[in-house]
């Protein structure tokens, strides 16, 4: 944290060194300077290596917690802050990443078919994690740039949106998000919370759940890393107005059983079927049973958890789901087939080849090395080095077993989906990323290990 002492105010006449002196110094920043500086970031003003100098200074020096809600607040407002009829119980969700993360998906609609309104400003995959976007973009026609208009005619009609971040959201964020990584001011704690929160706050929710995960595939390795950040992004959070909850999830093995954006297009719909991974759907209901709760649906977080299994069970979020899709591009026709009564998903990508892995030995299975398998899937195309990059929507791997399930020697655990010759190097990682042992039974436990509120 940063000493004690605060930069006197000089009725805004402020230089940019002079206070970078006092972050470096141990200073803390009022308010108004905070206010101060990230104008000059917006604007321009502030120059490359300035900018360089503040973020280092923070990362080293750190911020108080009134320091970080001004933060993000002035990040937020240095773009456009969507606005909602006042009526709408609008809500968001945001995950700090992980393997075969397809949660929001399945969230979404279940929460638009509870009466929320939920919209959605979501991101693209970077190196081992996949992104939400670029999953829905496997569906033919779906549209992730919408307009302000055309996001509230969504929520309107479908009651939820998934989109992009528009070029007038936290401008700020993006010079800062870009300068972070060439300055090795990425794990910055003040930096992290004020990132995510921002662009959240951005969105016009009124409540807000978190799923910070931690294991070896996550940003976080440890319960207690996650924890502190967790707690960290709820106090922001709350310091904004927005009732905010977080769940403290695992994020060791993949979740559910497919990891690929079309791939983990049909497992999502499966679950919007009241069908799918157990370990999916218990992450759906738990963070939505905090929303709907936080939103006054319901009565408390158990109450909420009862809603959304409700709907993915009845079909009501899977109807909520094929209104999206029809509202952001994609046509009546494939829809219907996605998400009709015998579903076809015919026109979804599929790659040319699929190559299937044998189990070595007999066993239980207790482990899946999820960091192992994402980075398969990137070689694969699925992911991106940087920023930019072209993806192929078709390939990754579809587990046929997971932690906890039995398997014979020979016996087919997973399939790799790709286009094109496979390197047998990556069949080999595939091969290794599986932990048999020679147990009758192994216990999974619930992913969710902490909630902070």
């Amino acid at each position: 944290m940063a000493g004690d002492k605060t930069a006197s105010d000089k009725g805004g006449a402020w230089r940019v060194p002079d206070l970078l002196a006092t972050k470096m110094q141990g200073g803390n920043f009022s308010e108004d300077q905070v206010a101060f500086l990230i104008q000059k970031v917006t604007d321009g003003s502030m120059d490359d290596c300035q900018l360089g100098a503040l973020l280092v200074a923070i990362k080293v020096r750190g911020m108080n917690s009134q320091e970080v809600v001004a933060l993000t607040r002035c990040m937020r407002d240095s773009g456009r802050v969507l606005e909602w009829p006042q009526e709408w119980r609008t809500v968001d969700k945001h995950s700090t990443g992980g393997v075969g993360d397809k949660v929001s998906l399945s969230l979404v609609p279940a929460l638009a078919a509870l009466g929320l309104h939920v919209p959605m400003i979501s991101g693209r995959g970077l190196e081992h994690t996949g992104g939400t976007l670029d999953k829905l973009e496997s569906i033919p026609g779906y549209r992730v740039a919408l307009t302000e208009q055309e996001m509230r005619a969504a929520l309107g009609q479908a009651g939820c949106c998934i989109v992009g971040q528009t070029s007038n959201i936290t401008p700020a964020d993006k010079r800062m998000y870009a300068a972070r990584d060439i300055t090795s001011t990425v794990n910055s704690l003040p930096l992290i919370v004020s990132s995510i929160i921002s662009k959240k706050a951005a969105g016009g929710m009124k409540a807000l759940v978190l799923d910070v995960k931690y294991g070896d595939s996550a940003f976080m390795k440890t319960v207690e890393e996650a924890r502190t950040l967790a707690k960290a992004m709820v106090e922001v959070s709350g310091g904004l107005g927005i009732k905010t909850t977080a769940l403290v999830t695992e994020m060791n093995n993949p979740i559910g059983k497919a990891v690929g954006n079309a791939l983990e297009v049909v497992e999502s719909l499966q679950c919007l079927r009241g069908e799918g991974p157990a370990d999916l759907r218990e992450l759906v209901v738990h963070l939505g049973g905090e929303l709907v709760a936080a939103a006054g649906v319901a009565g408390s977080a158990e109450e909420g958890q009862r809603a959304v299994e409700r709907v993915l069970n009845d079909g009501s979020a899977l109807a909520s789901f094929r209104k999206m899709l029809v509202m952001q591009g994609v046509s009546e026709e494939v829809a219907a087939e996605l998400c009709g009564e015998k579903p076809n998903y015919s026109k979804l990508p599929r790659a040319s080849s699929i190559t299937p892995v044998n189990a070595a030995t007999t066993g239980v299975i207790t482990k899946l090395h999820a960091m192992s398998l994402a980075q398969v899937c990137q070689k694969l195309g699925a992911g991106r080095e940087r920023t930019g990059d072209s993806i192929n929507l078709a390939v990754g791997i579809v587990l046929k077993k997971s932690v906890g399930e039995r398997v014979a020697a020979g016996e087919v655990w997973a399939d790799i989906h790709h286009d094109g010759p496979l390197a047998m190097t990556l069949l080999a990682k595939v091969a290794g990323a599986v932990v048999i042992e020679d147990k009758n039974a192994f216990p999974t436990p619930s992913r969710i290990a902490a909630r902070i509120s």
